[in-house]
């Protein structure tokens, strides 16, 4: 039965090119999630985009003598097109700057303060003195007053996971250039969490499955919840639409309220563009459908307290009531899927403090199915993982090239040479059956893993299969059976049906790889859809901009052993993996620090 299922994609903010630690909590992991429930056969949307609005834009702006759109405009572009070059399966990759973004936050804003969940307070905001604009939350930094971690920042402390506000901090720090910020008292709208904690609560412990450091974190959090500032002094974002506010030249609503309901804008925006303007509610409000969150840890906070505490909040389902938004009632997510981080010498990868690796450096002299595979295997899936090059260069020589990519090459290469096409099996030897049932038992364990977002439990045991075909080779030596053409026939042909399930098996996390693979066992057309950036325009709007979408239903993988066609013409293989220079292990590319 099809299920529908959502995918919603973490946000990458605008204020630069993206990183490898960037993708390997919300590109990778969301992705081969998303890949493997479409080939399962359940209903897919996928969405996402690039947050564009917040003080950091600014800053980045004033940096690049550039406005906040320009800037905007200029790495939506480059990270669309990185999430493309890497395979993301976007339904819908959008940006936060679009009408049709602020028109359903300024909704959602609107139902809050209807509903009594958005309050009017005066608080002390802090500015950088030498602009006067306001600092981000997350742009200051100083010791938490909790549990005295150097390095907290001015919303959460990343160290004992505790809300905070800029002026907690002890010994407060600008990041943009050091200074200690000013605080002066200003009027904002909050969002009254403490009005919702009663349903959150009720709602947290249906969580069962959620992964224990999530659902934790989260109750944690619970009892320490209070207003939460939504609005900002600075003029780039979505305007307050209250009355008297509108116009008010220095007052938006704050970035990381708007960014979180860009999950339903983009699932809107798709629903526009797919023409049917109202297909976004099958998987909004329908109780068959499931939702799942993907995200770094740093951005827990947002989605499994705040974003659902937003629709209770605009559900009219919080302890003071109210009526639902123009959309009506909301489905709260179902999963909150977080990686942890992905470092470099133990730091964490930041473009600020100088530990990076860009993606689109990566991919130029990588392609992405080596990264996509060492995220996998080796990736942040339950604790903070270190990038080394040496580690990497052992992954993709001694276990993608040497073991997946000889595996398919001399498999298909012994073939063409004697039989120019895909061979008949004659009788079935016991080893032969072996490896064929071990290739058929591995689709419910890889795909519940898969499923269930284990993404190392599924590579390795998907590569536990190719490991036994290449012994089920060595040990048959059909390059020794010259005189036996039948037995070599039925040992290809065993072999070649092993290759197709291994690439059945491996396709959710080697997209671009399994599409050569099919090529190269005689299939013709789509077996992995990629992403297309195309360029559109909404009403309203003066300028197009690129987004991310594609056909995945018409492509042919498919989560299900299939037999291969005898007499299927193959030709002579070209090698899907090249070794990497072992030298590289060493120095890394001379692009990128060495880990």
């Amino acid at each position: 039965m099809t299920s529908p299922i959502l995918t919603a994609v973490a946000w990458p903010y605008a204020n630069g090119p993206r990183h490898i630690g960037h993708v390997s909590g919300f590109g990778v992991p969301s992705d081969v999630f998303s890949r493997y429930m479409r080939m399962a056969g359940n209903d897919v949307l996928m969405v996402s985009g690039t947050d564009e609005h917040g003080t950091a834009i600014q800053v980045q702006a004033e940096k690049e003598g550039l406005t906040p759109q320009q800037t905007a405009d200029k790495y939506h572009r480059v990270i669309a097109e990185d999430l493309a070059g890497l395979g993301c399966c976007y339904d819908l990759y959008t940006r936060t700057t679009t009408l049709n973004h602020r028109a359903v936050v300024q909704e959602l804003f609107r139902t809050l303060h209807a509903n009594g969940y958005v309050v009017a307070q005066r608080q002390q905001g802090a500015i950088s003195p030498s602009t006067g604009r306001t600092l981000p939350d997350r742009y200051i930094e100083g010791t938490c007053p909790i549990c005295g971690f150097d390095g907290a920042r001015g919303d959460q402390c990343d160290n004992c996971g505790r809300q905070l506000d800029p002026i907690d901090l002890i010994n407060p720090r600008s990041r943009i250039n050091g200074e200690t910020p000013q605080f002066i008292e200003t009027e904002h709208f909050f969002l009254d969490l403490p009005a919702l904690a009663g349903a959150l609560g009720k709602w947290l412990e249906t969580r069962t499955d959620w992964r224990p450091n999530v659902l934790k974190f989260s109750e944690n959090l619970l009892a320490e919840l209070r207003p939460r500032a939504i609005t900002r002094d600075l003029d780039w974002g979505v305007p307050i639409p209250l009355e008297g506010w509108e116009d008010a030249p220095m007052k938006r609503i704050y970035v990381w309220f708007d960014a979180v309901i860009g999950y339903l804008s983009a699932s809107i925006e798709w629903a526009k563009r797919s023409g049917d303007p109202e297909a976004w509610r099958r998987w909004w409000q329908n109780d068959d459908a499931r939702s799942y969150y993907f995200m770094g840890k740093d951005n827990i906070t947002f989605h499994s307290v705040i974003w659902p505490g937003i629709l209770l909040g605009a559900n009219g389902q919080g302890d003071r009531g109210g009526e639902p938004s123009a959309f009506g009632r909301l489905d709260l997510p179902t999963e909150i899927v977080s990686s942890e981080f992905l470092t470099m010498s133990g730091s964490k990868l930041a473009s600020s403090r100088g530990h990076v690796i860009y993606v689109r450096d990566f991919l130029r002299d990588f392609g992405p199915d080596a990264l996509r595979y060492f995220i996998a295997v080796n990736g942040p899936e339950n604790q903070d993982t270190d990038f080394t090059w040496e580690e990497f260069v052992r992954r993709i020589n001694f276990e993608l090239a040497n073991e997946w990519g000889n595996l398919v090459n001399r498999s298909i290469s012994m073939a063409h040479k004697n039989v120019g096409a895909i061979p008949a099996a004659g009788e079935l030897t016991a080893d032969d059956e072996a490896l064929l049932q071990a290739a058929r038992d591995a689709y419910p364990v890889v795909g519940d893993a898969w499923g269930r977002c284990k993404f190392k439990l599924a590579t390795t045991e998907a590569m536990r299969v190719v490991g036994l075909a290449n012994k089920y080779l060595s040990d048959q030596q059909p390059w020794k059976l010259k005189d036996d053409p039948a037995r070599r026939d039925t040992v290809l042909h065993v072999a070649l049906q092993v290759v197709q399930d291994c690439n059945t098996l491996l396709t959710p996390l080697l997209p671009h790889a399994a599409q050569e693979v099919f090529e190269a066992l005689g299939g013709e057309g789509v077996w992995a859809a990629q992403p297309e950036l195309v360029e559109v325009t909404e009403p309203g709007a003066e300028a197009s901009y690129p987004v991310l979408r594609g056909d995945y239903v018409n492509q042919q993988a498919v989560w299900a052993s299939r037999p291969i066609a005898v007499g299927t013409p193959l030709a002579k293989p070209t090698p899907i993996f090249t070794k990497l220079d072992p030298k590289l292990a060493e120095t890394g590319p001379e692009w990128a620090p060495i880990g």
